[in-house]
């Protein structure tokens, strides 16, 4: 295998020493050697020198990047390219669609593996990911364990970071999906203008024969239409598939219309945004030449995928566990809940640390405004103070449904214990995740478990 990361090399490897941010992969070289690679690609000449005695094949180049991504091609494309590939973009709705598109296909008979925040599946979690868009290398390790294994379509989100970094080059997609566009990385990408720049990338590798689905509701949407692709477009007041009518009822009816004929599916997925999301499993399968029965049986009773508005009763109230963590997110699930909430409304959510700040005073107005009572505590702090996430998320706030409780399982129980008949507890930002990472450190902690362990006693 062709590896950028020393601690992954295997007697054999070829290992890649390419220039990053915080460190520099050529010293690594010693690491990759011993790890057993007999191949070393650098910019490091004196080091290729110094190694001239060694059985190892040192090859120098001014640019490493551009010499991976040639080998990356010339040892793999001619497995890669009979792949169906499908990449989802968009600031939400990423890992809800792809994971519907994996669970629909495999209704259908058609193997399709998953790559994206929650993990890597085969049907089933194969291993979690460090990225929602893994390292070059990485992904073309997982598109060809998926084929060995007989996936020969796969369902991958592809994140405006790992675009910009060019984690995806050298790849080309069948059906690229765009969700929609709200303000978030805007500590990495500055303003929207790049922010959309990066996510347009996609668009530019499809296959000859392949399409774009674009939400046509979004007000960016005409950014991702580019002239050279086949363009589809979807969304609820507009789009080649429009979901005509819906209904949130133990889930939603949903009304679309092929061809002009209405037909209803259900779903167990709850939310307008949901139906944004329902609408783009609908083309994909479209656009793969699915018929509309096909396509009704693919959707039926589907739900959303771990972490993603996950429900849970209690006592007569309900509590919904949601990854939701940008101010369009929280507003959409708050939105969502209000629709089956006849009570109060809490909720528990925190704010990341070392991440836009600007963010943080929106989305905690955002929740005072629209719930009973809120219990602020930690989502992941990574090396800031608690402290100023704290100040921030407060700052302008003249409010006072609130507490902070910066042990999170211990907040969660704060919000069960508010919790009457009829009510409802949102408990926002860390969704599926397993760990809060703190200074370094990855403390474990799953809110779907510790509500379990709450209300178990």
């Amino acid at each position: 295998m062709i590896r950028t990361d020393s601690r992954k090399v295997r007697k054999g490897d070829t290992f890649v020493a390419l220039p990053g941010i915080s460190s520099n992969g050529d010293q690594y070289i010693d690491k990759a050697i011993e790890a057993g690679a007999d191949r070393i690609v650098c910019r490091d000449r004196e080091k290729a020198k110094a190694c001239r005695d060694l059985p190892v094949e040192f090859i120098c180049t001014d640019d490493p990047r551009a010499f991976l991504e040639e080998l990356l091609v010339q040892e793999y494309c001619g497995i890669i390219d009979q792949m169906t590939l499908i990449a989802v973009t968009g600031t939400n709705g990423k890992t809800t669609t792809c994971s519907l598109v994996a669970k629909a296909l495999g209704r259908l008979g058609r193997k399709c593996g998953y790559i994206g925040t929650i993990g890597f599946y085969l049907d089933r979690k194969v291993r979690d990911l460090p990225n929602t868009s893994v390292d070059i290398c990485d992904l073309y390790e997982l598109l060809l364990e998926a084929h060995e294994k007989g996936f020969d379509t796969v369902a991958l989100e592809a994140s405006s970071q790992g675009l910009a970094m060019g984690r995806l080059h050298t790849l080309s997609f069948d059906i690229a999906v765009f969700t929609n566009l709200t303000e978030d990385h805007l500590d990495y990408h500055i303003t929207m203008d790049r922010y959309a720049a990066a996510k347009q990338e996609l668009f530019r590798h499809i296959k000859p024969e392949g399409a774009a689905l674009v939400n046509s509701d979004d007000p960016y949407s005409s950014r991702f239409l580019l002239e050279q692709n086949v363009n589809y477009t979807y969304g609820i007041h507009s789009g080649d598939f429009r979901a005509s009518e819906f209904q949130f009822r133990e889930g939603t009816d949903l009304t679309w219309e092929p061809d002009g004929k209405k037909r209803t599916v259900h779903t167990g997925l709850i939310g307008r945004y949901n139906v944004y999301n329902t609408m783009a499993v609908i083309g994909v399968l479209w656009i793969l030449g699915y018929s509309p029965d096909s396509i009704d049986r693919a959707v039926m009773d589907l739900k959303a995928p771990e972490g993603r508005c996950d429900l849970i009763s209690h006592n007569g109230s309900t509590i919904v566990i949601d990854y939701a963590h940008t101010p369009d997110a929280v507003r959409n699930i708050m939105d969502t809940a209000r629709e089956f909430t006849e009570g109060n409304m809490y909720v528990v959510f925190g704010c990341t640390g070392d991440r836009e700040r600007e963010k943080r005073p929106v989305m905690t107005q955002l929740v005072l405004e629209n719930c009973a009572f809120a219990v602020i505590t930690d989502d992941d702090v990574h090396t800031e103070p608690e402290e100023r996430i704290i100040e921030d998320m407060l700052a302008g706030n003249i409010r006072d449904n609130y507490e902070i409780c910066l042990d999170r399982k211990e907040a969660i129980r704060k919000g069960i214990g508010m919790l009457s008949a009829g009510d409802t507890l949102l408990i926002l930002g860390k969704g599926h995740e397993n760990f809060i990472i703190m200074n370094g450190y990855k403390i474990p902690h799953n809110d779907k478990q510790a509500v379990e362990e709450i209300i178990a006693g």
